[in-house]
């Protein structure tokens, strides 16, 4: 286990431990799917953040380029996404998500919070009451993270541990 670092009374590193434990079986609680976690993550990205350049998405998705083109003509073919020229650039293109997409992103999202519901009623009052009362918080960190100031640096990435 890494040195834990507190930050103003807050155990950064038991934190991140319990976020970790609780990603690791949270990304699992839709059933299995044909799709992977990549396609699925892709997918949510275009929901949420409307269409985008190849090149965006790629930097957001932090794969290859060659692997997110051929994602994204796997989507095209099952009728997840479409490409189209950005209106901004010709040369460019965008890449949206289609109705069939969304409704994938939202059918798991409703699945997730079902299955998620049936562990909140396992929990007593207590933790619930805790959940509850950090949820601004945990959104508030959602927020920060996706600024690009707080991205990291690809020519960083795997330079510390």
């Amino acid at each position: 286990m890494s040195p834990s670092k507190s930050t103003a009374g807050l155990d950064v590193g038991a934190l991140g431990l319990a976020m970790e434990e609780f990603t690791a079986v949270f990304i699992r609680l839709a059933s299995v799917e044909q799709r992977s976690f990549t396609t699925l993550g892709v997918l949510h990205t275009l929901a949420t953040r409307g269409p985008m350049r190849l090149s965006e998405l790629t930097a957001s998705e932090r794969v290859t380029q060659p692997a997110m083109t051929q994602l994204v003509t796997r989507l095209e073919r099952d009728g997840l996404a479409v490409r189209s020229p950005d209106p901004s650039d010709g040369r460019a293109v965008l890449v949206q998500i289609t109705p069939a997409g969304a409704e994938a992103v939202e059918s798991r999202r409703q699945e997730r919070i079902g299955r998620l519901a049936a562990l909140v009623d396992q929990l007593d009052p207590r933790h619930r009451r805790a959940l509850a009362a950090s949820l601004p918080a945990f959104l508030e960190m959602a927020r920060l993270a996706a600024q690009p100031s707080n991205q990291p640096n690809p020519t960083q990435q795997g330079t510390t541990s």
